[in-house]
Formats: C-alpha cells, structure tokens, sequence
C-alpha cells in the first residue's frame, strides 16, 4: 500500500515521513516547497505541486497506486489567518477539496487529516476532551474544524476510512536535520530572538492564568509522528473506521514557564539582556488550551514519550546546526 503525504517536506510532515518509512510504509510526497525543503526527505519519491492542483492530484494518486492518504499541507499562522482570512479559507478548505474529490475518484481507502487543537477555541477547562463543543476563535480554527466535517461528509457518503488528529502545540525535532526552520512557534521565535542577541517577547500577560500568559500543551514532533503511525496502520488494516483524537500529553506549560525552560537550555538564564519582554496581546489567542488524550490511548494504545526539556533540547540542538549564524550560543546543556 501506498501513502500519500501532503506538505511531507515540511517540518512536522518530513517527521510524518520519516517515521512511516521507518516503520516499512511506502509512501509519495506532495508538496509546493513554500515552506518545506526536500533536502530533509531525500530518498523519497517528491511531486512538487498544490493540492488545489486537481489535475496533478489525480495523476499522482493514480501513477503511484496511492491507497491512502496524509494531509497535512495547510497554512497555520493564527495572526496571518485573522489578517488574512479568505486566504485561509482558499489553502485550507478549497485545497482539501480538491483532494478529497480526487481521493474519492481514485478510490482511496484511508484519509488521516491533520487537525488542530484550534477548532476548540478558549474552553474554560482544566483539559479539552473530544467531546466539548468546537467553537473557533480565528480563522485558522474555523479553517480546520470545516475540514473535519468535510472529511466526515466524505466518509459517510462513500464508506471513506477516516482519522482527524487535533494537534496541540509542536516543539521539538527527531534529528538536527529535521528541525523546524519557521520562526512561526513559541520555540523557534524565542531561539531566535536569543540568537540575535535580544530579548525574547511574550504577547500579553494579562490571561487569566497563574502567571498571567498563556497556557498550552506542548507536544514532541516525534510524538505526532508516532501518532500518524499508529492512525495509518489502524486504518490500512480496517481496525479503524473513524476517529476524531486529540494529539498531546495533557500538561499544560504556560508561556513565561517556556521562555524560562529556553533559556536554561540555550546557557542565557543569568543574562539581563534575555530577559522576556511584554507585548501586548495578539488576535485570536486563546488563554488556556490542554489536551486530554485519553481517546487515542484507547483507541490505538499511543501515549506522548517526551518531555518539555527534552523537546527544547532537540530543538535547540536543531537550530544551532542548521547555520553558521545560529550558533553563537552555547550548545544545550548536557549535549556534546
């Protein structure tokens, strides 16, 4: 059987990759390299294009005998989809469209969609099960939870074997190569910040938090790449019809917490000069957002390996091989 892996060439998509070939999946990437790099998925067969692309959608599906699908193209940015938000609508959702017609042309049995811990919007909960009401507070949310229904849509009308996997908030890097090279995440803009000698920044203080910034669930990358496996093979093998599961580890870490784990890790903890700076708030932010993930313990007996230290660490370790210019800092601590 074969996969294919939209946006595979991205950061979490080359760990998607990575981590179904490892585990003996032929797969196919699809990726229009805005953002994605195919150095990090050599060896890997590549189409370089749009998933809005029909035509070349259905020829990729049916010149690789592609059983079942990864989507995990998308634009993410909260702020960008506030700012932009018919944007959103057109990359995520026409896209999807377009591959999901072509799937159902093609015959294809399995569709895993990346989804986001963004359809939940700001519940006022201790932890976000599958079961509370999906009310999106920005454009990207609303982007991603009509994604969901279309998929389910799919599914019912046609018998379309399905998983939407809701992401909490990504950190992380399997390997230095693999590493995010955004600077759209917490992690990656705090890093940085610090490379270039500033201040890190936090968007408002003024949450109703312990601390007063926001609250979120980080998750290793290697984690929603073990999660993929999991989903695919539940899928592939008819074990699993639909699941809708939340991907995290169910702590929530607050935003000052982060920057001050970061900075122990990169050696800038004494510094005066990385001390974090306020800003003020940016649109769309939820207060609190943390995952219970029960639903896919039980469902495909997955569980989070890593840690927040641990995910900071490779993460860091990532960012200071990518350049020459990245690393003026110290390696992390307890690295070589």
């Amino acid at each position: 059987m074969t996969w294919l892996i939209t946006g595979g060439a991205g950061y979490i998509g080359a760990h998607v990759v990575d981590a179904m070939t490892r585990a003996g999946e032929r797969v196919v990437v699809l990726d229009d390299l805005s953002t994605g790099d195919r150095a990090r998925i050599a060896g890997v067969d590549v189409v370089v294009g749009s998933v809005s692309d029909a035509p070349l959608v259905a020829r990729v599906l049916r010149d690789h005998g592609v059983r079942g699908v990864v989507h995990i193209a998308a634009k993410k940015q909260v702020e960008e989809s506030v700012r932009l938000p018919l944007y959103y609508y057109k990359e995520n959702v026409e896209g999807l469209r377009v591959l999901l017609d072509a799937a159902v042309d093609a015959e294809v049995e399995s569709f895993l969609f990346s989804s986001s811990a963004a359809v939940y919007g700001a519940p006022d909960l201790a932890l976000v099960t599958e079961a509370v009401e999906c009310r999106p507070v920005n454009p990207y949310g609303e982007t991603k939870r009509v994604g969901e229904r279309m998929v389910e849509a799919v599914a019912a009308a046609t018998g379309l074997r399905f998983a939407n996997l809701r992401y909490f908030n990504v950190a992380g890097s399997a390997r230095p190569d693999l590493a995010d090279r955004g600077c759209s995440n917490l992690v990656p803009m705090v890093f940085q910040q610090l490379s270039l000698g500033r201040a890190p920044q936090i968007f408002g203080d003024d949450y109703p938090t312990a601390d007063g910034t926001c609250i979120r669930d980080f998750v290793h990358v290697a984690d929603i790449a073990s999660a993929h496996v999991a989903a695919a093979r539940a899928l592939s093998e008819g074990q699993l019809t639909a699941l809708t599961a939340n991907i995290g580890r169910g702590e929530g870490v607050s935003v000052r917490e982060m920057v001050t784990i970061i900075r122990d890790v990169t050696g800038t903890a004494a510094e005066d000069w990385a001390e974090p700076v306020l800003q003020a708030r940016r649109p769309g932010d939820p207060a609190r957002v943390v995952a219970s993930a029960d639903h896919i313990r039980g469902s495909l007996g997955w569980r989070a390996e890593y840690g927040v230290e641990e995910m900071v660490r490779s993460a860091w370790e990532g960012w200071t091989s990518q350049s020459s210019d990245r690393s003026a800092l110290p390696p992390a601590r307890g690295t070589a």
